[in-house]
C-alpha cells in the first residue's frame, strides 16, 4: 500500500509542476502578469538572452517588451520532470517566436532551446527557483515570401552562433544580450549549465529511472 500511495504522489507532483511551469509560459505569451509572477518564488532568479535578474524584474522587463512591440510566444514540447525530494528539474524543448521587422522588411524570428525550471517545494506548494536554458540554433526568415532580409554576416558576426538571430534582433530593439549563456555552439557550455541543473537537486541526468 506505501508503494502504491508515493506513486500516486509522484504523479501528482509531476502533474502539478508540469502544469506550474506551462502555466507560467502561457501566462508570459498571454499578458497575464500578475499569474506569471505567481509561478516563482519572490526569490527566483531568471537568466535568459535579455535579463539575468530577479522575478519581479523579469515580470517587469516582459511587460516593457510588449509593450515596446516586441511579442515573444514559446512553443513548448511536453516536458520532462525529475523529482529528487523538495526539489524538482524540468526540462523542455521550445521554440521561441519573435516577429521583427528589419530595415522595412517584417520577419519571424525562431529560436530553438532547450528550457531548465528549477523548482522548490515550500509549505506544500511547488514554485520556480530558477529559470535558465540552452541556445541550441536559430533562424530569421521572411514573414512575406520572396523578400530578403537585409542582414550581412557582418550584422550576426559578434553574435553567438546558437542564438545569433536572437541577438540581433534584441540589440535592433534595444536590448544589450548576454554572450556568456549555454549553447550548443560551445558544447562545454551546455554540458556545465546541465550539471549545474542538476546538481542543484542531487540528480544524475543520465539516470535511467523514468519517473521522478
Amino acid at each position: 500500500m506505501g508503494g502504491a500511495v508515493q506513486n500516486f504522489q509522484n504523479v501528482a507532483d509531476v502533474t502539478a509542476i508540469t502544469q506550474l511551469v506551462l502555466s507560467e509560459r502561457e501566462s508570459r505569451d498571454l499578458g497575464r502578469w500578475q499569474r506569471m509572477e505567481a509561478c516563482f518564488f519572490p526569490d527566483a532568479r531568471i537568466c535568459l538572452s535579455w535579463i539575468d535578474g530577479s522575478a519581479r524584474e523579469f515580470v517587469l522587463g516582459s511587460i516593457d517588451m510588449a509593450k515596446r512591440g516586441m511579442k515573444a510566444s514559446h512553443r513548448i514540447s511536453p516536458p520532462v520532470v525529475r523529482i529528487s525530494g523538495d526539489r524538482a528539474v524540468v526540462s523542455a524543448p521550445a521554440i521561441i517566436d519573435i516577429p521583427g521587422n528589419v530595415r522595412g522588411i517584417e520577419v519571424q524570428l525562431s529560436s530553438h532551446a532547450r528550457f531548465l525550471y528549477r523548482v522548490e517545494r515550500r509549505d506544500g506548494r511547488w514554485g520556480i527557483v530558477f529559470f535558465d536554458s540552452i541556445y541550441m540554433r536559430d533562424e530569421l526568415t521572411p514573414c512575406i515570401p520572396g523578400q530578403t532580409i537585409p542582414i550581412t554576416a557582418e550584422d550576426v558576426a559578434p553574435f553567438r552562433k546558437s542564438y545569433r538571430m536572437l541577438c540581433f534582433i534584441l540589440s535592433l530593439g534595444g536590448y544589450t544580450p548576454s554572450h556568456d549563456l549555454a549553447g550548443y555552439d560551445k558544447e562545454e557550455t551546455a554540458v556545465a549549465k546541465t550539471a549545474e541543473v542538476y546538481g542543484w537537486a542531487g540528480i544524475d541526468p543520465n539516470a535511467t529511472d523514468i519517473m521522478c
